[in-house]
């Protein structure tokens, strides 16, 4: 559970120490270190190795997406699917045949751009939430948008709702995520002001009460409907077809866009909400326009993936680990991450234990869980405790 440290009052960690310094214990910190405004910038040390960083993981992103499309219960070669992505582009190659081609463009590619979508989303999410909060254990779940995009899922589900055929849990399942966030955000103004604290613990009661009602939906619907919930709860990108691409697209694609335009202010957010104020950032416009963001991101995402957990946590993490706190590359960076985490968990859960396919969202519980351990005990060795 993340915890608040960033209430406007405290003095910022990194103040008065040199941005080597600050940089090199990047990672560890109870609350996200101060970016260096205009750090990392093209010419120096840290634009170097982002843009190393940035061509690694597009590399690794394409290399995994090319082994994903040829792998499963039907195997095509590696040279067929450049083949017939060549084809269909007009630039030579040759068509696969009918089943091939089938099984590739409208079972595969789907998936894999529907991983990539809700993993860039969910991985530029974690870096804003974390940013927004200047905490480095924040992700978007903090502020109930998973638990209450899980709630209209569920509702539809269990009252079996139909009236959108189906794109009725997807539908409900985005319109409750994105209630819910306002709820969560109403709820924490005072006096037009929004305080960290308050959001916070905000949401922790808005995601026990969502729980207690996605329990009570479980305990009135028959056992079909408990299964399609059950299943739903574990994430999966299973029932991925081009109309759910499509369909995620748009709040992707906006959300991935507006993002990178708020870098600059979070890094002077950074150094503390007092010392942002004088710099001339307005702390509570720049807070909901980024909780929107991460509410048009996240809810997205686990309406058309179920709930899955620990990709906006601990990617952000790594890679501020790796080249520092400065968002600039950090929220870019983060989605492309995301993107990489996302089809290559996708790839493991439905190649691990052919011819059943594990649930995504345990997959990455699995791997995230561990490392959140190993994070907080990292963190408490260094600051000596949370208090």
């Amino acid at each position: 559970m993340p915890l608040p440290h960033d209430t406007g009052t405290t003095a910022p960690t990194g103040q008065g120490r040199s941005p080597q310094a600050a940089g090199h214990s990047a990672g560890a910190p109870t609350r996200t270190e101060p970016a260096e405004p205009g750090a990392g910038g093209p010419g120096g040390r840290g634009g170097r190795r982002a843009l190393l960083l940035t061509a690694a993981l597009v590399a690794t992103l394409f290399l995994l997406a090319l082994i994903s499309a040829g792998t499963g219960a039907y195997r095509i070669p590696t040279a067929d699917v450049l083949a017939s992505a060549q084809h269909r582009l007009g630039l030579g190659g040759a068509p696969l045949d009918r089943v091939a081609e089938s099984v590739l463009w409208n079972v595969r590619l789907p998936r894999i751009v529907l991983a990539l979508l809700v993993g860039a989303g969910l991985g530029c999410a974690g870096a804003l939430m974390q940013g927004v909060f200047g905490n480095p254990l924040a992700e978007p779940g903090v502020i109930g948008i998973s638990a209450g995009a899980a709630v209209g899922a569920v509702a539809a589900i269990a009252l079996g709702l139909g009236f959108l055929g189906n794109w009725t849990v997807t539908v409900c399942a985005f319109g409750s995520g994105l209630a819910t966030v306002s709820a969560v955000y109403l709820l924490s103004r005072n006096g037009g002001k929004t305080e960290v604290v308050t959001l916070i613990l905000t949401g922790i009661a808005v995601n026990a009460f969502a729980g207690a009602l996605i329990g009570l939906f479980v305990f009135f619907a028959d056992s079909g409907q408990v299964n399609q919930i059950t299943f739903w709860q574990l994430g999966s990108l299973a029932q991925a077809t081009w109309p759910k691409v499509l369909a995620v697209l748009p709040c992707a694609l906006a959300g991935l866009l507006i993002a990178p335009c708020y870098a600059r202010r979070l890094d002077l957010l950074s150094l503390g909400e007092r010392p942002a104020r004088h710099l001339g950032i307005d702390v509570e416009r720049l807070r909901l326009a980024l909780i929107l963001v991460v509410a048009l991101l996240t809810a997205a995402a686990v309406a058309v993936a179920g709930v899955i957990t620990f990709i906006g946590l601990l990617v952000p993490h790594l890679l501020r680990m790796t080249n520092g706190p400065g968002h600039r590359f950090l929220i870019p960076g983060s989605a492309l991450a995301g993107a990489v985490v996302l089809v290559a968990g996708d790839l493991a859960a439905r190649t691990l234990a052919q011819p059943a396919e594990l649930p995504l969202g345990v997959l990455t519980a699995l791997i995230g869980s561990p490392f959140f351990f190993w994070l907080l005990r990292r963190t408490r060795r260094r600051q000596g405790g949370w208090a």
